[in-house]
């Protein structure tokens, strides 16, 4: 069986934590470097549940996309949820690693995984690392359909294909449009709109959109074009949890290879924050404020 430090090091070298974004903290949290790895989970967050399921799933490791202390902390006092997330780990001997913003640029990153998952082909990242002289890491990704489809389709196939949500899939823009080329990033992704319209997509989809930049992407047309550009609005969780798929997959590929033996899951607990939907009554050709 390898070592805590010889999985870290597999998984640094998939992700170098150099690449994290200043503000970012990645790494291991937890866990003795000397300590034999049998099984590993992949989860999307570090939250009281997902590690509940690691300690029944009997898990050495457990390797989350979301920091457990992104802005640091003075007390993991188990009085504290996050602190009691600390203690259970240490307890139950399971180490705790983060690649978060290192994994979102890589090649293959995070927005890889959610174009595969809508059957994307990617054609280059959307926000290119102008530290890779092959340019295929970087934030987001442009990609292109097998065919064309309407916004209203590709909304359809990203609701079935990506982790159902109380939220679902949000759209702006005329549903009926056509979709050729589409942008997606994982995660966060209204602060990418100026490289969304340089990029000349018909659609970008990712999540968290705020009013006020949808509204003024919306109203903006993509540079050098009359088409308008649609927005696909999915929840955050749900936009990254095919990476954890793809991370396993690539743990497995490496465990195969150095004849480790690990034993790899992925997580299948929704981390989602919003947990229900009260759809509107009012019919969508009559929309508008109560009198």
């Amino acid at each position: 069986m390898p070592r805590l430090s010889e999985v870290i090091a597999a998984l640094d070298a998939l992700w170098p934590p150099e690449r994290a974004e200043g503000w970012d903290a990645v790494g291991t949290v937890c866990g003795d470097p000397e300590q034999e790895v049998t099984r590993v989970l992949f989860a999307v967050d570090p939250v009281r549940e997902i590690v509940e399921e690691a300690v029944k799933l009997g898990a050495d490791l457990l390797v989350t996309h979301h920091p457990l202390y992104l802005r640091g902390t003075t007390t993991v006092a188990a009085s504290t949820f996050k602190g009691r997330v600390v203690h259970t780990l240490i307890k139950n001997d399971i180490a705790l690693h983060v690649a978060h913003t290192n994994a979102d640029t890589a090649d293959p990153g995070v927005s890889d995984a959610l174009a595969g998952a809508l059957d994307l082909r990617v054609v280059r990242p959307l926000v290119p690392d102008p530290a890779d002289p092959a340019g295929r890491r970087g934030l987001g990704r442009v990609c292109e359909l097998d065919h064309p489809l309407t916004v209203r389709e590709l909304a359809e196939r990203a609701a079935e294909r990506l982790p159902a949500t109380a939220q679902g899939i949000r759209v702006a823009g005329d549903p009926e449009a056509l979709v050729r080329m589409v942008a997606v990033s994982g995660g966060s992704g209204d602060s990418l709109f100026d490289d969304v319209r340089a990029a000349g997509v018909d659609a970008f989809l990712t999540a968290d959109l705020r009013h006020h930049p949808a509204s003024e992407a919306v109203a903006r047309t993509t540079e050098g074009t009359h088409t308008p550009l649609a927005l696909l609005d999915a929840a955050h969780w749900a936009t990254e949890w095919p990476w954890c798929e793809l991370a396993a997959a690539q743990l497995d590929e490496i465990s195969d290879r150095e004849g480790w033996g690990l034993r790899v899951h992925v997580s299948k607990t929704v981390t989602d924050p919003w947990t229900a939907h009260a759809a509107s009554t009012t019919p969508s050709t009559d929309l508008g404020a109560p009198n």
